[in-house]
């Protein structure tokens, strides 16, 4: 039984901790609040993970670090620098292996599938962002100062799973009402379940295989939101879905009026066209599979009405 520092209790660093305490090992997972799932092999820290000092007693003596954390959305170009400094601090100092949670961001527009030996292309502020988070942690990685890996989502679907799609059409769909949706509802769209994330984390962190590359959670779903939320109004026995794109200048006045929609914009292009992510190095070297679309959805109703 090894120690696993886990930072972050959203949707994924939450089930990475689970996951982890339920094959024996002992997580110390980390978040400013110290809150988190209630597991006997789980013990809850608050801490601020920026503070490098700090993150690095904390994680001394750990066999990985898994980076789940998030800042505020609105708050990336000023909150993922110093965050990200510290979790690379933290794993040099410690020589604790160093596994992150990403996403599609750095890759920019594509035309395809993304696929992991895509270059990090940017073309926005976090993409910028997210790429700088990787690159440098790849450059301590080939200059030998740390073992480090990135494992890829696309937007989360599932419980507790905070994407622009569970946030703005679930609930509607859920209520039998129609929804709004800030892209193309008929494109599309790759869908990562916090679990299966959680599952790709950890198996990269034990595979020597995964060290020094990026790599792509298998999806639960490649459906369009349309399609995807009519899947979700039959299991809720609600009535069709229907889900409508907001217009340009809908959307302006939302984003006026709240600073996390603002934040969307730049974002949106992952979601006026298909957003694929290719898995299939991960399903063959990792030996994942994705968690079926029909039981992701059946358990997004079921937490929706306890």
């Amino acid at each position: 039984m090894s120690l696993q520092v886990v930072v972050g209790a959203g949707a994924a660093g939450a089930a990475t901790a689970r996951q982890l305490a339920d094959s024996g090992e002992r997580v110390r997972l980390i978040t400013r609040s110290g809150r988190g799932p209630d597991h006997p092999g789980i013990e809850r820290v608050a801490a601020d993970a920026a503070d490098a000092e700090r993150l690095a007693a904390l994680t001394q003596g750990a066999a990985t670090l898994f980076n789940c954390a998030m800042p505020a959305y609105n708050l990336w170009p000023t909150g993922w620098p110093p965050l990200a400094a510290a979790l690379l601090t933290a794993t040099e100092r410690t020589g604790a292996d160093y596994v992150m949670l990403g996403n599609v961001y750095g890759y920019g527009p594509v035309d395809g599938p993304f696929t992991e030996e895509m270059p990090m292309a940017p073309i926005t502020v976090k993409g910028r962002v997210r790429a700088k988070m990787w690159l440098d942690a790849l450059d301590a990685h080939q200059a030998g100062r740390v073992r480090v890996t990135e494992v890829r989502a696309s937007d989360f679907f599932g419980p507790s799973a905070a994407s622009l799609y569970t946030l703005t059409v679930v609930p509607g769909i859920l209520a039998g009402e129609p929804a709004r949706y800030a892209g193309d509802p008929d494109v599309p769209h790759s869908w990562t379940y916090p679990g299966d994330a959680a599952r790709a984390l950890i198996a990269a962190s034990r595979d020597d295989r995964a060290w020094g590359r990026g790599w792509h959670v298998p999806s639960t779903s490649e459906a369009s939101v349309a399609e995807l939320s009519a899947k979700l109004a039959e299991a809720a026995g609600a009535p069709t879905a229907e889900v409508t794109r907001l217009s340009d200048a809908e959307f302006d006045a939302f984003a006026r009026a709240d600073a996390i929609t603002a934040e969307i914009r730049e974002m949106r292009y992952l979601f006026d066209r298909p957003a694929i992510l290719d898995s299939a190095e991960t399903e063959r070297i990792l030996g994942l599979k994705a968690t079926p679309q029909d039981d992701v959805v059946r358990e997004l109703i079921d937490d929706s009405v306890k």
